[in-house]
């Protein structure tokens, strides 16, 4: 209670310094501040000005101006015990840190507020505020999204939007239907993400949510810009930032401002393009956008690589790479890295454009590697979300059976009669109680039920999981056409020798779960590993067109990731491993083996050949069949290298063929 009244003197003491920064008309900035520092209105209606304040004046403008009015709310909620206000006073000080790129910080203050959301009484005597809880949903969708983890952040989006659609929630419902277009923008479905992007357009424009309307048409002119439809882009990005200087939405401005200076970039403007995407880089900066700071350095990076004026180029360049480690953005740092190689790649620096060219490959892996960090972070932050629930549940069921038994007591000195009715009062609670607590244990069910679900689709292919849940068993199929892969590492018996269990281990890790990474690129089946061998399938258990290409694509980036690791291992004088990798196209037989610690596999001749292929082939390379050859022969996207005839054990002389990209 002293640091909240502290912290008011102190607001009183600053506020003429700050309000002039406020985007907001001084008349209501004046009239919000007065209902705050009024003691005698309601408490809600003081934290609502002070939000709207925060909001309104400062979110979109200077959000670390906003968390400081954020958390000045935060303390005068607590202080009266508002629940509801406190989650919401977390949520704002998550988004400014959203707004400013610090992750870390902006998830830590959504899940405080989700966690409070989660415990608020309902008066039907459930807990849990939705539309509290669908908006931290969002917002950790939000996080998700800026950090490249877009099936993650979808299934935030989607859950916050059933939620938003069940309590007709009109202004969430549109912020979910953009950001799911936004995923769809990103993953390129334009299509999709266009009619997202209108359907919350429509409900903005109903309700009249100028902020967001603004938002909407800057993603549409995204999504023009991406088709390329220049005129209506230009239109859209122009409505956009008219809307955004009206309400004073400095993000917005930027991003409009962008928007206009790539369309100026396309049609060869660039003197008119420069000058809007310079305006733009201006106000990211003073917001400290730093993720969009990085495209338009990156942009101008670009621009100076098309004039062939390669020094201002790597210095732009340069900038965008520097930033974009700074956040952690690693598709940014791609960019910025490619940006680096075209420039020196220009200047004649072969060396140079080397390096920036393998630490793209190298970027790539990271993006993979973040991808499963990220899900081990997520799936900590669900077990925690579980564990907080089942906690307060059984805090709440404590609590109820202690009041109760202390209710039989006292009733067993009235008389019978009142004793009587008293008992059936105490066995309705208990009813009362106990269906509650059912119910909370029934989504415990449910959410343990997920996460068994994912395990198992972690086991198993899709439909093999789902046949096994319906039948208790799965029967095995035969195939007609599968392109079965395997790989084993030269040297591993040398670097054993060389490396300490754990880090053996840890390397045999980290190249399988980069391997792993490129099967669900390529949508190939991953059957097993077998010591330092790695066994996959490409075609099945769904048979598909370009099963065999994308295979033999897979193998040459498996190469590709092996041969770039061992140049850093190399570098670091570690003990390193190369890799062979064969593949045999032709007929298996697949099937759940074992009761217990079951496992998909797969059989046949085809897959005795394909691991031939693999024994007779040569480190760095992918040695095909003949099988495998006749299907792909045609490919202008392949080169092929005749080995002739080769003996291979057990199975007498083979056709093979190395395979190399065109």
């Amino acid at each position: 209670m002293k640091n909240f009244f502290l912290a008011q003197l102190l607001l009183f003491l600053c506020i003429e310094v700050v309000r002039g920064q406020s985007t907001l008309p001084k008349a209501e900035a004046d009239s919000l501040l007065a209902v705050w520092n009024d003691p005698t209105q309601a408490d809600t209606a003081r934290f609502k000005a002070m939000d709207t304040y925060a909001w309104d004046g400062y979110m979109f403008s200077q959000p670390d101006s906003a968390f400081y009015y954020a958390n000045l709310n935060f303390d005068f909620a607590q202080s009266k015990g508002l629940k509801k206000q406190m989650a919401g006073a977390l949520s704002m000080q998550g988004i400014s840190f959203l707004f400013r790129s610090d992750y870390a910080k902006a998830l830590k203050y959504f899940k405080q507020s989700l966690k409070i959301t989660e415990e608020i009484p309902q008066p039907d005597g459930t807990t849990g505020d939705k539309k509290g809880i669908a908006g931290n949903l969002i917002g950790i969708g939000n996080i998700y999204l800026e950090q490249d983890d877009y099936p993650k952040a979808l299934s935030y989006y989607q859950r916050s939007l059933k939620i938003k659609q069940e309590i007709g929630d009109e202004k969430g419902v549109a912020a979910s239907l953009n950001n799911i277009g936004l995923i769809y923008s990103i993953q390129g479905e334009t299509n999709q993400a266009l009619d997202y992007y209108r359907r919350s357009l429509d409900i903005k424009e109903k309700i009249g949510y100028q902020t967001d309307i603004a938002t909407s048409y800057n993603n549409i002119g995204d999504i023009y810009y991406k088709q390329g439809e220049t005129i209506q882009a230009q239109e859209y990005y122009q409505r956009a930032l008219e809307v955004s200087k009206e309400i004073g939405d400095k993000k917005g401005i930027a991003a409009s401002l962008q928007g206009l200076g790539l369309i100026y970039n396309r049609k060869g403007e660039t003197n008119t393009a420069k000058k809007y995407l310079l305006d733009a880089l201006e106000i990211q900066e003073e917001i400290g956008d730093k993720k969009s700071m990085v495209t338009s350095i990156n942009v101008f990076g670009d621009f100076y690589n098309k004039q062939k004026d390669y020094k201002n180029a790597i210095e732009w360049c340069n900038k965008g790479l520097t930033l974009s480690e700074e956040i952690g953005a690693i598709a940014l740092q791609k960019a910025a890295c490619l940006c680096l190689y075209d420039a020196y790649k220009g200047l004649g620096n072969g060396n140079k454009a080397l390096e920036y060219h393998e630490e793209m490959l190298v970027l790539t892996d990271s993006l993979q590697k973040k991808e499963t960090s990220k899900l081990l972070q997520q799936m900590e932050f669900a077990k925690q979300v579980l564990e907080d629930s089942l906690e307060t549940a059984e805090k709440e069921r404590l609590i109820e059976v202690a009041h109760q038994e202390e209710v039989r007591q006292k009733d067993r000195t009235r008389n019978i009669a009142i004793g009587g009715g008293i008992l059936v009062l105490i066995l309705a609670g208990g009813i009362y109680s106990r269906l509650r607590y059912t119910k909370k244990a029934k989504a415990v069910i449910e959410k343990e039920k997920d996460r068994s679900e994912n395990l198992l689709l972690n086991i198993l292919p899709a439909d093999i999981a789902a046949e096994l849940k319906e039948k208790g068993r799965a029967e095995a199929r035969d195939f007609d056409m599968v392109s079965i892969l395997f790989t084993d590492f030269k040297g591993f018996t040398a670097a054993s020798e060389k490396l300490s269990a754990q880090d053996l281990v840890a390397e045999i890790n980290a190249c399988f779960e980069a391997f792993d990474g490129i099967m669900g690129k390529f949508k190939i089946e991953k059957i097993k590993t077998i010591g330092d061998a790695y066994m996959a399938a490409g075609g099945l258990p769904v048979p598909t067109d370009d099963s065999v290409k994308n295979t033999v694509l897979a193998a040459l980036e498996m190469q590709t990731f092996i041969s770039k690791r061992k140049v850093e291992l190399d570098a670091a004088g570690k003990p390193c491993f190369e890799m062979r990798v064969g593949i045999h196209t032709g007929p298996v037989v697949a099937g759940i083996v074992g009761v217990k610690k079951f496992a998909y596999d797969i059989w046949g001749d085809t897959v005795n050949t394909a691991s031939r292929m693999e024994s007779s082939g040569a480190v760095g390379q992918v040695n095909i069949s003949q099988s495998t050859f006749e299907v792909l022969k045609d490919d202008s996207d392949f080169k092929f290298e005749s080995r002739g005839k080769i003996e291979a054990k057990g199975k007498g002389e083979i056709e093979m063929y190395f395979v190399s990209k065109a």
